[in-house]
């Protein structure tokens, strides 16, 4: 799994089943120190991969200690957890705009019974409060998912905005396969995450070797643009997640404080404290209920169930505080005053900044020249041709142009409507081609604009998104000095 966050506190985590995942070395085209990729379970570690001057590993229990990273909460998890996690720090341009941490590989089968020493999934957990994104991995060759990675994505639970998975070493099989393995891949993960909203799956092989299987290497590189477009944006909206963070925060705080005043009133003042703690323990779901009922709180809002109660075994509920009516009142006004006006600043220091994208390694290589996607497709096919791409097909469309009664040389609105219709493309569509192709805009078509129009609804039936405006290898000859 991989965990992304925006510098200087963004990551993306990668838990992987496999042994080739897109790793944070994918990514940065560059090996990292410690990085180390093979059959599970070589990943063993968290590891932190951050910007730095010069290349070097720092220790968890060094890193725990250091003011200037975040980690310093994660020292709770002890030595166990601390010896797994490590920083590596290298120089490079992705680093400068995320952090990656990439986790231990997930157990499976008769290694997930031998103990880690730490509580996994509640370190995960802690990171996913506090991250962008959360990727999750799968092998095309090993689908099944684990007990510990089950357990892995129920703590995960309400993150699950955060979450993207990501199909890898889909190359490794035929077409026919793959979509029995999509279909296996979103119903396993439809018994776990339980919202109606479907996960986005990226497929893909996400390493740099060739194909093994290139039939859909279209629809590999559709789907790494995808999410390299979702990964980029991660700092134009760091600020307004954090936000978001901060809402979710402070609601579950407002729920706590009911849950542990409600414990408080309940227990008695001298005699049969601890058979009152139990019973209050055994009955939590009862006063979760009676807690939303009366301050009207959305079940979702409340804390796990067998972890609060996990939690409570081993608190003193007599020192618990009573409810503060006034920092209550101070939390609702925070959240229906404040962050509306935190919304309006960082809408508008956004729009003061220029636009952050991540940039350099993976993320450069198919930004421009040949190799970008769709680079020489739909409306980019003849962009390096020194003659009018549409000229080819020309004779065939004149044809057409001259049974549809043109006076001096032009064919009214009318008449390129009858013609252009029988693509049975919708009006809004056909009113887009239109604007593309009327380049002197006299609301008249001549041979060379009508065999514009033709060929742009040719682009819209192979399936291609049309530009904006239209690029300048399509404008025809004649009227390329006009445009200019």
């Amino acid at each position: 799994m991989l965990i992304l966050t925006t510098s200087p506190w963004s990551c993306w985590w990668a838990s992987t089943l496999q042994a080739r995942p897109p790793s944070s070395g994918y990514l940065l085209e560059q090996d990292f120190p410690g990085m180390r990729i093979g059959p599970e379970p070589t990943t063993d570690s968290f590891i932190a991969v951050m910007q730095g001057d010069v290349e070097g590993i720092i220790p968890g229990n060094a890193l725990v200690v250091d003011p200037k990273k975040p980690f310093r909460k994660l020292n709770a998890f002890g030595n166990a957890f601390l010896n797994r996690f490590v920083c590596a720090q290298l120089p490079n341009a992705v680093l400068e705009s995320i952090s990656v941490i990439d986790t231990p590989g997930i157990l499976s089968g008769e290694k997930q019974r031998i103990s880690r020493g730490y509580d996994f999934a509640a370190v995960l957990e802690w990171f996913a409060e506090r991250v962008d994104r959360i990727i999750l991995l799968f092998d095309a060759h090993k689908l099944d998912i684990s007990d510990e990675f089950s357990e892995v994505i129920k703590a995960l639970k309400n993150h699950e905005d955060k979450m993207r998975v990501v199909l890898n070493k889909a190359d490794q099989i035929e077409t026919q396969q793959l979509m029995r393995v999509y279909g296996a891949l979103m119903w396993s993960l439809g018994k776990i995450v339980n919202t109606p909203e479907v996960i986005r799956v990226y497929i893909g092989s996400f390493w740099s070797h060739p194909l093994l299987i290139p039939d859909n290497r279209k629809l590999f590189e559709a789907e790494e643009q995808d999410l390299f477009r979702d990964i980029q944006s991660l700092p134009r909206n760091a600020a307004l997640r954090k936000l978001n963070d901060l809402i979710k925060r402070a609601r579950l705080a407002k729920v706590h404080a009911y849950i542990i005043s409600s414990l408080k009133k309940e227990m008695p003042s001298v005699f049969g404290k601890d058979t009152k703690k139990k019973e209050l323990v055994n009955n939590l779901a009862e006063i979760y209920g009676r807690i939303e009922r009366e301050h009207q709180i959305s079940p979702g809002d409340f804390p796990n169930l067998k972890r609060m109660q996990d939690q409570l075994q081993a608190q003193d509920f007599s020192k618990f505080q009573p409810l503060k009516s006034k920092l209550l009142e101070v939390v609702d006004d925070m959240l229906a005053h404040d962050i509306a006006q935190l919304m309006v600043l960082v809408r508008q220091e956004e729009t003061q900044r220029p636009v952050q994208m991540v940039k350099g390694g993976a993320f450069e290589g198919t930004l421009q020249g040949p190799f970008g996607h769709g680079y020489g497709e739909g409306a980019g096919e003849g962009i390096d041709d020194a003659e009018w791409v549409v000229a080819r097909d020309k004779p065939m469309y004149d044809e057409i142009f001259y049974t549809l009664s043109p006076v001096d040389g032009k064919i009214t609105g009318a008449n390129a409507k009858k013609e252009m219709v029988r693509s049975k493309l919708p009006n809004s569509v056909l009113g887009k081609i239109w604007k593309l192709a009327d380049i002197d805009k006299d609301g008249m078509l001549d041979d060379e604009e009508f065999a514009l129009a033709n060929h742009l609804i040719k682009v819209k039936l192979e399936g291609h998104e049309l530009p904006n405006e239209l690029p300048a290898h399509l404008l025809p000859p004649s009227k390329r000095k006009v445009a200019e």
